[in-house]
């Protein structure tokens, strides 16, 4: 550890000049920006082999970066990745991390190191923008309509510009630094999972209403917003909430405005962005280009969306000092609620490349992602194979900035900043995944556990991964997880077990 420590400043010395002074210091560290995506799969980017889409902005900054091959999320849904990523903690560690309502208590501790507050002791300008879906506040009853807090300020991001959960739950409003953007005192905003609250008409009641209609039983049918059924009862709130062609150009505008603010210090900037997640109502310069219905076309705005961060980055004089880091939260998904052309558009693209399974799943469509990292000196490019988290974001930025970590902290993020930049191609010998069961991927072997369960989840229409019997696969040999070679090697089965039951059974 202090070896690669030793070795990790003396490059970033090399790469970013000598430490005169503290100034100097802060003006040649790296700016850092992470752009997050809710539900991009493995193969829906051209770099990684979709022939369907296209994304050129994406695809050169895998050309000029270096494009991970085995790079993963702790789970295979939103809030436990992100809370994986936030807090450098498996998410099954800490009760309450599954996917959370759109009225949820902040579960990002406060008083322990996060992702941001790496970069805060390192003295940068830190922001998020876009969504967050860890929870706001002490708890589920609370007041929309004055001073929201706990929330992302007080994990560590100096400023906040996000909504609170998904785009298909309500609240459907922006919340800029604790309180609800455009909110009119004299309507009040109030929010219930539980109940129909207010007289508002909702997608149950009143589907001919609906510009989007949802699928049966996803439970898209509660209250309407820009024509669209919500998970969740709103009332209230009129002149805040937002819509879905507007809200991605917002989140980008207030990307753009965080990376143009300019300051002697660095700057790290989380921007989650909640394409290609429903509903999927794409801006309308985007709506039938991709002939892949409305998913498609998000992931065209995505792509539009990484080039006009670009240019804002060339433009603020910024882009030759930024590391970007791109990725998802999980894997892929095509009806997860609306009827909106992922299904019947498909048209021979597969979202999930050759892998198996997608969203919810454990196999590893779930948990396999996108991953690229890109900086034009301290990055080398190429294709990296080293089987790397975004659960180790934490511990490696840590080590790239020189800020010590105690024992107790983010206590399953590895420091893996030399396979993150191209500079190792050895990353983690074993990880932990979350789906419908618990998986171990050590080397290039994959264990996944015996649990019950339907082997397709219906709704969804994607392979859960759920077996009585153990699974093991070989992942050089078979990334698409067809052949279970359990019966085949009995000892690798039981090692990996144990090494599994092992881990997961480490106290907090």
């Amino acid at each position: 550890m202090k070896a690669t420590f030793v070795y990790t400043i003396a490059l970033v010395v090399l790469l970013f000049g000598s430490r005169n002074g503290l100034a100097q210091q802060q003006k040649n560290r790296p700016n850092v920006l992470v752009i997050y995506t809710d539900d991009l799969g493995y193969g829906d980017l051209s770099s990684y082999g979709a022939t369907k889409l296209q994304t050129p902005n994406i695809d050169k900054l895998a050309r000029q970066g270096l494009r991970f091959t085995r790079a993963y999320t702790t789970s295979a849904t939103c809030t436990p990745s992100r809370y994986a990523l936030m807090t450098g903690q498996y998410p099954w560690r800490k009760s309450g991390t599954g996917v959370l309502p759109g009225d949820a208590a902040l579960i990002v501790p406060t008083d322990k190191i996060s992702l941001p507050k790496v970069f805060k002791q390192a003295g940068y300008r830190t922001g998020i923008v876009g969504k967050w879906h860890l929870g706001l506040g002490t708890a589920v009853a609370k007041n929309w309509n004055e001073a929201i807090k706990p929330g992302p300020n007080e994990v560590g991001f100096d400023y906040s510009f996000i909504f609170p959960a998904t785009a298909d739950r309500v609240p459907t409003v922006f919340v800029e630094n604790h309180k609800v953007v455009a909110l009119d005192p004299s309507d009040p905003i109030e929010v219930s999972y539980k109940e129909k609250i207010g007289d508002e008409p909702t997608g149950k009641e009143h589907p001919q209403l609906l510009k989007m209609k949802a699928s049966p039983n996803h439970g898209h049918d509660q209250t309407i917003v820009n024509g669209i059924g919500r998970i969740g009862y709103m009332k209230g709130g009129k002149t805040a909430r937002w819509t879905d062609e507007e809200m991605p150009l917002t989140f980008l505008s207030k990307a753009q405005e965080f990376i143009r603010a300019g300051a002697d210090e660095p700057f790290f900037l989380f921007y989650s962005l909640t394409e290609p997640h429903v509903p999927r109502m794409p801006s309308t310069m985007f709506k039938g280009k991709s002939g892949l219905g409305f998913r498609g076309d998000a992931i065209l705005q995505i792509d539009w969306t990484v080039g006009e961060i670009l240019k804002a980055l060339e433009q603020s004089g910024n882009l030759e000092n930024t590391l970007i880091l791109f990725s998802s939260d999980n894997g892929p998904v095509l009806d997860d609620g609306y009827e909106d052309g992922a299904v019947t558009q498909l048209n021979g693209h597969t979202p999930a490349g050759v892998l198996r399974g997608g969203k919810y799943s454990i196999f590893e469509a779930g948990t396999r992602v996108p991953f690229i990292v890109y900086h034009p000196t301290l990055v080398k490019s190429g294709v990296s194979n080293a089987l790397v988290s975004q659960v180790d974001l934490l511990a490696s930025f840590a080590n790239l900035l020189g800020v010590k970590l105690t024992a107790e902290d983010a206590q399953d993020s590895q420091n893996q900043l030399l396979a993150l930049i191209g500079r190792s191609s050895k990353g983690r010998t074993s990880l932990v995944l979350q789906g419908a069961s618990y998986a171990l991927v050590q080397d290039n072997w994959k264990y996944i556990a015996p649990s019950r369960g339907p082997a397709v989840y219906q709704l969804t229409n994607i392979e859960s991964g759920h077996s009585e019997q153990a699974q093991l696969y070989d992942l050089s040999a078979d990334p698409g997880e067809r052949v279970n070679l359990a019966e085949k090697y009995p000892e690798k089965v039981k090692e990996l077990a144990a090494a599994l039951k092992l881990l997961t059974s480490a106290p907090q």
